[in-house]
């Protein structure tokens, strides 16, 4: 998520509004979720709950209409013989006299599936119904059939309508005449069930988006209220931050000045000096190979040994403005490098350790490293006092971490010896590390100073082994 800030580049109103509305947006939408669930799940044990009443209630209903019918012959049934032809004509005569309502109506199955009553749909009438399915594929006849030969139930299919033709869900009890083998029922259309189960639901979904509205409201005005802070944030902000920009503007243009009056004192009372010996050495050499005194050639070869120095202090010059090793062999030879001349130089004992590492860092992360690196020794040769310094630098697979400790006085004493002066050295360092988006720790006491500066891999180069 960091990395991912850090490429995107946000600004700090930016950030600022990010930070302040994810929180509200993740919680808004949470809130939204679980009370549509909770909504949801209330709702549907409520229609369920509803739906199982009406259909129980139709159940009943149902059950009543065959005990009525029941009534109807049970005189005849009961003194009737099983093949007793003109009872059961007079049973099926009351059966289908016996309608009720616009669709209500008994029918007749004998067990092998032909049909022996069915006022309301006559073309039924004396055909076999086995194997008869509703269209999503639920047996009919044969269920029937089978319920009846176990006593009764309910089933529930679809079947035409007798008032509009339509198909629709029916829920139809049925009974046995276990002596003449009748399956006998009635049935009662559930549409207006359907009906008002899909109208309740309709209900709930409409409770569900207004609360989703209600919800949406109010993250907008919050949303709105944030958007209003951030936005007079931002630009108090950025007020503050082009102060700031103008102070460190005027700190680089120092900073540049204080560089190049650096450079010209080393060109002045270095290069300069020695360049009036060789010139010197030269004019005498020529002199004396005029006069052909045999001291000539000693003139010489002392104007090339200064010249040969000079070309060492270009060098070394060079090196500090720009080191080449940092682009030929990479940042841990180009940090060795340096504590080598820095020990030679300086006399304090300098020990450097590595681990070769696998990634590459970008330019930007290698110069700050070394930077970080020549500043630091630059304040203890300068500051410090101490008589060991340790350098190592390793890198890892989030990027690469210098540490650098010497057994000097600390910083506290250091600043107090130059007047509070070397703390510009640390602000770079600080800024130089900021701008990677790295870390910069600093740890002082009486025993010595520590610093430790880590950078992260802005992209990965798998190089070979010994490029770091």
């Amino acid at each position: 998520m960091r990395q991912l800030i850090s490429r995107l580049r946000l600004n700090y109103g930016q950030k600022l509004f990010l930070i302040a509305t994810l929180p509200l947006i993740l919680t808004a939408v949470a809130i939204s979720v679980v009370v549509t669930l909770q909504s949801r799940q209330l709702a549907e044990r409520e229609i369920e709950t509803l739906e199982a009443q009406l259909i129980e209630a139709k159940r009943a209903e149902l059950k009543n209409y065959l005990s009525i019918a029941r009534t109807a012959f049970v005189n005849i049934y009961g003194r009737a013989a099983p093949n007793d032809d003109r009872a059961k004509l007079l049973v099926t005569q009351i059966l289908a006299g016996m309608l009720y309502g616009q669709d209500g109506y008994f029918f007749v199955y004998d067990y092998e599936g032909t049909n022996l009553v069915s006022p309301r749909r006559t073309e039924l009438i004396g055909r076999n119904w086995t194997g008869l399915e509703d269209p999503s594929g639920r047996p009919v006849t044969d269920e029937l059939i089978r319920l009846a030969r176990s006593g009764g139930g309910y089933h529930s299919y679809e079947w035409p309508k007798p008032s509009t033709g339509e198909r629709a869900q029916m829920v139809a009890y049925v009974a046995g005449l276990q002596d003449w083998r009748w399956a006998i029922g009635t049935g009662v259309f559930i549409d207006d069930v359907v009906a008002t189960v899909a109208k309740s639901r309709e209900k709930v979904e409409a409770r569900v988006e207004r609360t989703f509205l209600y919800i949406g409201a109010a993250m907008l005005a919050a949303l709105l209220f944030v958007f209003v802070s951030g936005l007079f944030i931002n630009i108090r902000e950025r007020r503050l931050a082009d102060a700031k920009l103008k102070r460190l503007t005027q700190r680089v243009f120092d900073a540049q000045e204080e560089e190049r009056g650096r450079v010209a004192r080393e060109l002045h009372d270095g290069i300069s000096q020695i360049l009036v010996g060789v010139r010197y050495a030269l004019d005498t050499a020529k002199r004396r190979l005029a006069a052909g005194d045999a001291r000539a050639a000693d003139t010489l070869e002392r104007g090339i040994t200064h010249l040969s120095g000079a070309i060492q202090e270009v060098r070394r010059i060079s090196r500090d403005l720009r080191p080449g090793v940092l682009d030929d062999l990479g940042l841990g030879p180009a940090i060795k490098a340096l504590a080598e001349d820095f020990g030679k130089r300086t006399g304090i004992e300098t020990e450097f350790t590595t681990v070769v590492f696998r990634n590459r860092l970008d330019d930007e992360a290698k110069i700050a490293l070394y930077r970080v690196a020549q500043e630091a020794l630059t304040n203890i040769e300068r500051h410090s006092g101490a008589t060991h310094v340790a350098i190592d630098v390793r890198g890892h697979l989030n990027g690469a971490t210098l540490r650098i400790t010497d057994n000097g006085c600390g910083l506290d004493e250091a600043q107090a010896r130059q007047g509070g002066s070397s703390g510009l050295g640390l602000r770079n360092m600080q800024e130089r590390i900021d701008q990677l988006d790295g870390t910069l720790r600093i740890t002082s006491s009486k025993s010595g100073t520590g610093i430790e500066a880590s950078v992260p891999l802005t992209h990965e180069i798998w190089a070979k082994v010994g490029d770091a």
